[in-house]
């Protein structure tokens, strides 16, 4: 399908809500400055001048709508467009015209600027969100201002990065390794972080800065041996100032990773809230998606997190994988339930292009988009029942039904760091191969960015050069905090 744009700079809204509508087109985006003598179909066709137009040409519809121009005319481009796909197709998309990865931080800044009715009347209105998704933007952006209260200019977390998995699941699209393949790399790998957390650590020190979380994720942290948790745990705690740490978090993620010797060396480690992510109770949808573990794992290495202490245990959940349907989904949500977690985050497959189900040439049709729909009502209705309430929000491109990824818990048990990466709060010092530092400046919310090299044979090969990165922190904050 062929988007042309013509004497504007609208396209990457206008793509973006176009690929809403079909997930399984490629599109091609073509800037020009006059409408061309020819034009190739299918098209949508953009124009901007002293009117502003939208028409399409497809096989069996054609359509054309015109606005004024003047006043939000990217706005109003875009309401054009929608219009006329959620014509053809019969989609009404639940976020409206938003496409963008944080409507909580947009909602936010329109609460800022009109109040909550405001924001809410804008939502519905101008951008064309249903009630449902308003008022669980509303909801969580209620949520998530406790947390963001707690952070000033000194603040900032801690992410360490574990780049290594059993296996890659078909619906992953992150730089990581087979354990099996690169279990070697693991011993070195393993000293050289800890050598950058001590780095790093000297970084903060020097700037004064305060932790506030700690986040170790991947790929799958818990492909280590409890003897390297360990050690890596052990560099945290004595490189950084723990006393004003509020949250500990590891990612233990794939069941068939966890053992209790483990869970123990986590737990003695400073590790206060646990990851084990399931993503659906079903073994035949487990298969589907590459796991090895069972739903039989999962159920045990919950128990045994139990037993070893932990308090806060998340579980991660996708809907709309292959081969689940809502009843199944409701199935899982029941027995996550029952489990009692003190927090759940319900993601909605997305359909990343570097992923195997991409390369699979997996389709997405409309019965797959108002399945999730249902699948993440469902699941919502019953966290709410269940006691727990949503705390932070975030979307992804090429999600079903252009839905979203929600973070719920159970009160006082919210993942902070997950607010803080996604809001982009304040700084997050990285660690680990493929790991991104985000430095942000607290008076202008501007972002830098300083990145890791992303394989894991690249980082032990090349330690010292990454370390000469590390300056940039200093000359960051150089002014910032003096």
């Amino acid at each position: 399908m062929n988007l042309y744009a013509v004497n504007h700079r609208f396209h990457y809204e206008l793509e973006n809500l176009t690929r809403a509508f079909f997930p399984n087109e490629k599109i091609a985006v073509i800037s020009c400055d006059i409408i061309p003598d020819t034009l190739d179909s299918p098209y949508i066709l953009t124009v901007y001048g002293e009117d502003m137009s939208v028409s399409v040409d497809f096989q069996d519809f054609s359509k054309k709508l015109t606005c004024n121009s003047g006043g939000d005319e990217e706005l109003s481009m875009a309401t054009l467009l929608y219009e006329i796909l959620k014509e053809y197709t019969g989609i009404n998309l639940s976020w409206g015209l938003l496409t963008g990865v944080r409507p909580i931080k947009l909602f936010r800044r329109l609460k800022g600027n009109y109040g909550e009715q405001g924001a809410k009347d804008y939502f519905r209105n101008s951008l064309l969100v249903s009630e449902e998704k308003t008022k669980l933007a509303s909801l969580t952006c209620d949520n998530e201002q406790k947390i963001l209260d707690i952070s000033d200019e000194r603040s900032f977390s801690l992410y360490i990065s574990i780049p290594f998995c059993p296996t890659r699941c078909s619906y992953c699209s992150f730089v990581s390794q087979s354990v099996e393949k690169a279990q070697h790399l693991i011993p070195e790998y393993v000293r050289l972080l800890c050598k950058e957390i001590e780095i790093t650590a000297d970084i903060a020190k020097r700037l004064n800065l305060r932790l506030e979380t700690v986040y170790i994720g991947g790929g799958t942290p818990t492909t280590l041996s409890a003897e390297h948790l360990s050690e890596l745990l052990k560099a945290v705690r004595e490189s950084f100032d723990m006393t004003t740490c509020r949250e500990f978090t590891v990612e233990a993620g794939r069941p068939d990773t966890i053992t209790e010797d483990k869970l123990v060396a986590l737990k003695e480690g400073g590790c206060d809230r646990l990851s084990v992510n399931p993503q659906t109770l079903s073994n035949e949808v487990l298969e589907n998606i590459g796991r090895r573990h069972t739903v039989e794992d999962f159920y045990r290495s919950f128990e045994l997190a139990r037993k070893v202490g932990f308090g806060h245990i998340n579980t991660d959940l996708i809907a709309g994988l292959p081969g689940d349907t809502p009843e199944g989904f409701r199935k899982t949500m029941r027995g996550i339930c029952e489990l009692s977690p003190e927090s759940v985050t319900v993601h909605t497959l997305s359909m990343k292009r570097s992923s195997n189900l991409t390369g699979n040439n997996m389709q997405i049709y409309k019965e797959d988009c108002e399945a999730v729909r249902e699948m993440l009502s469902d699941a919502y209705s019953s966290l709410s029942t269940s006691g727990l309430a949503p705390y932070y929000l975030y979307r992804q491109s090429r999600m079903l039904g252009n839905m979203e990824n929600t973070g719920w818990s159970k009160k006082g048990f919210e993942g902070l760091y997950n607010v803080y990466i996604m809001d982009e709060t304040h700084t997050i010092l990285a660690c680990g191969a493929g790991a991104v530092t985000k430095l942000r400046d607290f008076r202008s919310d501007r972002i830098e960015r300083i990145f890791n090299f992303k394989y894991p044979y690249e980082y032990n090969a090349r330690f010292d050069e990454l370390m000469a990165r590390k300056d940039a922190i200093i000359d960051f904050y150089k002014d910032l905090l003096s």
